[in-house]
């Protein structure tokens, strides 16, 4: 398979890569004049190209062809996750990536164990952990990551999807009841602390449909991945 890259110097029939992944491709995997590497906009677009010149810290390469990504979901699957304590973030993300979300927001509810900190530092390695996924498991767009919300702007932001499920440990309807024809749906899961009553009522109230993931309590790094496999299949995404 050829090296696959994210870039956004994309101009004509000419890309360039620079810094680490310059490296990476220049000196680390010794890429040639004519060696073939797949390109990315990050946008959905894949580049065939050929290594047109190496530098030490530029990579010059000539489009050959372009073409929608075969790897992107049909539908926008973002989560909403409760704040996890220790690294599960980081495995969720890498994970979400993987089965296909197209976006990641950690959210702070009442029973969240971890407390806000140093939350832009994070960020950025998070980002660069979907970075990462997205280049090893060959999709055709970094899905974002957000900056952890509140959780009352978290269920804003959910109600704006066309379905925002809340997978609630106290119990709800079948997920497949409330797919529908939905393109941007959004998935709630909590922390290691799950759900409030009132805020399983808030959710109510903003709209979210209230979602049971089976007669089994899930780990809170669990649930996202498997409410976000179950409705990859269920929307023929995993076929």
């Amino acid at each position: 398979m050829p090296h696959r890259y994210f870039t956004t110097e994309i101009f004509g029939k000419s890309a360039f890569l620079r810094g680490a992944d310059a490296h990476h491709l220049g000196r680390v995997m010794r890429a040639r004049p004519g060696e073939a590497v797949t390109l990315c906009d990050g946008r959905g677009t894949d580049y065939a190209c050929a290594v047109r010149a190496v530098g030490p810290d530029l990579v010059e390469l000539e489009i050959v062809s372009c073409a929608p990504s075969v790897s992107e979901a049909n539908i926008l699957v973002t989560l909403y996750i409760g704040y996890p304590k220790q690294d599960k973030l980081e495995l969720i993300i890498q994970k979400a990536v993987e089965l296909g979300a197209s976006r990641v927001v950690p959210f702070f509810s009442r029973y969240c164990v971890a407390a806000p900190k140093k939350e832009e530092q994070k960020n950025e390695r998070y980002r660069r952990v979907a970075l990462e996924a997205a280049k090893q498991s060959g999709r055709g767009a970094v899905p974002d990551v957000a900056l952890p919300m509140d959780f009352s702007r978290m269920l804003t932001d959910a109600a704006q999807n066309d379905a925002a499920l809340f997978c609630y440990e106290g119990g709800g309807e079948p997920l497949h009841s409330r797919l529908g024809g939905a393109k941007r749906i959004g998935v709630i899961t909590g922390s290691e602390g799950g759900f409030s009553p009132e805020e399983a009522d808030a959710a109510r109230a903003a709209g979210c449909a209230a979602i049971s993931l089976g007669p089994r309590i899930l780990r809170c790094e669990t649930a996202p991945l498997a409410a976000l496999a179950a409705i990859m299949t269920l929307t023929g995404n995993l076929q």
